[in-house]
């Protein structure tokens, strides 16, 4: 025969781990990091930087904008043509006011397009307009 006490005795004895809400606190704390991570913005396009001695690190909310040595204007990983470069940049100006524009230019770029580049961003509005520079000795 069974002995109901018995069981009833056993099933109490044994300790249970709930994990519930450590699955809570797992969870709000990958919420939380997704929310206060801030996201690099690149060009959409590598480039070889030239080198300057005074190169200093830049702000993270910039807007970047990108001409490779082949003279093709990047900004926001789409192939733009110079001409409508101050309509976009006066859009992300719009979204983010007093943002920098940093023009990433590849060392071999053609001069005349990265100063075309650069007055189509003073055209759009931008205060501040920089040029990319990785740090290291000048004239490499």
């Amino acid at each position: 025969m069974i002995n109901v006490r018995h069981s009833l005795r056993r099933k109490s004895a044994t300790a249970e781990i709930n994990i519930s809400p450590l699955i809570d606190l797992v969870f709000l704390l990958l919420i939380f990091f997704m929310v206060t991570t801030s996201f690099v913005r690149e060009t959409g396009v590598e480039v070889e930087r030239p080198t300057a001695s005074t190169a200093v690190a830049a702000d993270s909310s910039n807007i970047l904008i990108a001409v490779t040595d082949q003279g093709e204007v990047y900004f926001d990983h789409q192939r733009v043509d110079v001409r409508t470069v101050r309509s976009h940049i006066a859009r992300a100006i719009a979204e983010n006011p007093g943002a920098e524009v940093i023009v990433v230019a590849d060392r071999f770029s053609h001069t005349g397009v990265v100063v075309q580049v650069m007055d189509q961003c003073r055209l759009a509005g931008a205060v501040r307009v920089s040029l990319a520079a990785s740090e290291g000795s000048a004239g490499r």
